[in-house]
């Protein structure tokens, strides 16, 4: 047998947003591109701000000494303390350079705080639904995902993070903006979690670990202010990425940053640094570190992405689709108007439109649909949305 026992089983289960994707590919074959309207992926498809071309070319023009050597495993020190500045600025918690390791965006920055955190068995909460390979990250490095119920709003209840907290939990891991929700947890909730896991940690007799993946930080809409949890809870870890703020998603390059007051902070940095190198990844990429360093207050436009949101959520309510309002990042997550969500998105291919059931994030009876699309895509996905919801006598 090539392959372990193992992987097979996790590959059949599989990515149902891949799934869809290969989906396309096929149906774009058959039918041409243009006649197919993809909205399964989160690719972002506002490429880099300006700044970044300008960043670029100075260094093409000027290279630096030993510009794509080896350097720390944690990264450029530089590039460290530029990102350390901006989440200091933001957050007003003296965050320095020691406390930010560069890696190998937010996939590998969760990856190597995983298996730096986890014993075998150990439980990490995730609440539903979920970015499905949360949980694939958690199982390659021996922990134990427990998923803990939202509420109609996808709010994360308190009450059930409270019964929920047990003495092998190590972590609880938050996605804010959410994907597939687009929602943004209030500052409220953020603080009421710092409250309880500052009193399960007592009771447990060990540290409960906030674990905060924030790769749609910067995409928030209506002006709307990003409640970070390091402002609530002094043992958190932020795991960024600039595929989305900078659409650098193929380039991989984001950051892990720890509150300095996390504890214990020199030991967990050994082990992050440890982890980073042992775990292949050995240094986030020398060319995109001395590019970002540069950028931290830059980002794609956020209104683009905005309007892109208005346009759908406001078609697809008036055809009757019921769906919260996303207030961030770039995916809308209705509910299906049958129970079976799988069977309701393979209606939607009929019509070549592609999104990806609600299955695949843990919560069926809803499906999710990406809008960081061009324009044509999204004005024409709406017949196919419009037949459905005209079959279901939504309208």
């Amino acid at each position: 047998m090539a392959i372990s026992d193992r992987i097979k089983v996790k590959m059949a289960e599989g990515s149902w947003v891949r799934r869809m994707f290969e989906e396309g590919v096929a149906l774009k074959k058959r039918y041409g591109a243009e006649n197919v309207f993809d909205l399964s992926l989160g690719n972002p498809v506002l490429g880099p701000p300006p700044a970044f071309m300008r960043e670029l070319k100075k260094l093409v023009a000027k290279p630096l000494p030993s510009m794509h050597a080896y350097m720390s495993n944690s990264g450029y020190p530089e590039a460290r303390a530029a990102v350390a500045a901006y989440l200091a600025r933001e957050t007003g918690v003296k965050l320095t350079q020691e406390d930010v390791l560069m890696t190998c965006g937010s996939a590998g920055a969760l990856n190597v705080l995983l298996r730096t955190l986890l014993n075998p068995g150990e439980e990490v909460i995730v609440f539903v639904p979920y970015f499905l390979e949360f949980l694939n990250y958690i199982d390659h490095h021996g922990g134990t995902p427990k998923l803990l119920p939202t509420d109609e709003n996808f709010q994360p209840r308190l009450e059930a993070l409270e019964a929920g907290i047990g003495p092998r939990t190590k972590a609880v891991l938050l996605n804010s903006p959410n994907n597939p929700t687009g929602l943004v947890y209030s500052q409220e909730l953020i603080h009421g979690m710092g409250e309880i896991l500052d009193k399960k940690s007592a009771q447990y007799g060990h540290e409960i670990y906030l674990v905060s993946d924030e790769a749609y930080r910067k995409l928030i809409y209506d002006g709307l202010k990003y409640p970070s949890p390091l402002n609530h809870y002094t043992q958190s870890f932020v795991v960024a990425s600039h595929s989305k703020d900078l659409g650098l998603a193929g380039e991989r390059i984001g950051y892990i940053a720890m509150h300095p007051e996390c504890r214990p902070h020199d030991e967990l940095i050994d082990g992050i640094i440890y982890c980073q190198r042992t775990l292949g990844f050995v240094n986030a990429p020398a060319l995109m570190q001395h590019l970002v360093r540069n950028l931290q207050d830059e980002s794609v436009s956020i209104a683009e992405y905005q309007r892109k949101r208005d346009f759908l959520y406001g078609h697809l309510t008036e055809m009757g689709y019921r769906m919260l309002k996303p207030q961030g990042a770039f995916y809308l997550f209705p509910k299906t108007p049958i129970e079976d969500d799988v069977a309701f998105v393979r209606e939607l291919l009929e019509w070549k439109v592609l999104t990806s059931p609600g299955v695949g994030f843990g919560l069926p009876g809803y499906f999710r649909i990406c809008y960081s699309v061009d324009d044509r895509t999204l004005e024409g996905s709406l017949t196919g949305f419009r037949k459905a919801a005209e079959k279901y006598h939504l309208c």
